[in-house]
């Protein structure tokens, strides 16, 4: 069943969970659809990713067994998290998957006490964070270090 024959009124057919190890192979079709996936990274290495995070949350369409999204959050364990990497599968998009992504992450870094919990939306997607109860931090400037730009300084 693909995701445009799904009977509205269903869980869709995906399962959302938090996981400590997957299938590196559709771990790194997920970074692949987002256009996020690095050719000099490994893909035996994912799963030492997924370890690595504070929660990393998976879901897949239990008929198919596919995995359709998945959104992982580093945090320090106690007082903050920030959330990485939500790609749901185009195919299945537009049902609620990366809401429910999204939510089941919340809920497990609020279960463990982290309520600061912060990402940095990507152009045109703050709409979607903003329903899930986020809010734009004004007056924060999102900052990355570039390595050829130290030589610059």
């Amino acid at each position: 069943m693909i995701a445009s024959e799904w009977p509205l009124d269903d869980d869709r057919g995906v399962e959302v969970k938090i996981v400590t190890s997957w299938d590196e192979e559709a771990i790194r079709s997920l970074y692949q659809a987002g256009g996020w996936w690095k050719n000099e990274w490994q893909v035996k290495r994912l799963n030492e990713l997924i370890r690595a995070s504070y929660a990393f949350v998976i879901a897949y369409h239990r008929d198919s067994a596919k995995t359709v999204g998945m959104v992982r959050a580093i945090s320090d364990g106690m007082a903050d998290a920030y959330i990485q990497d939500l790609v749901v599968l185009p195919e299945f998009r537009g049902y609620g998957v990366g809401k429910r992504l999204v939510k089941e992450l919340i809920r497990h870094c609020s279960t463990h006490g982290i309520t600061w919990i912060a990402l940095i939306a990507e152009p045109g997607t703050s709409g979607f964070y903003l329903q899930l109860g986020f809010i734009q931090m004004e007056q924060f400037i999102p900052m990355m270090y570039l390595e050829e730009r130290k030589n610059d300084q």
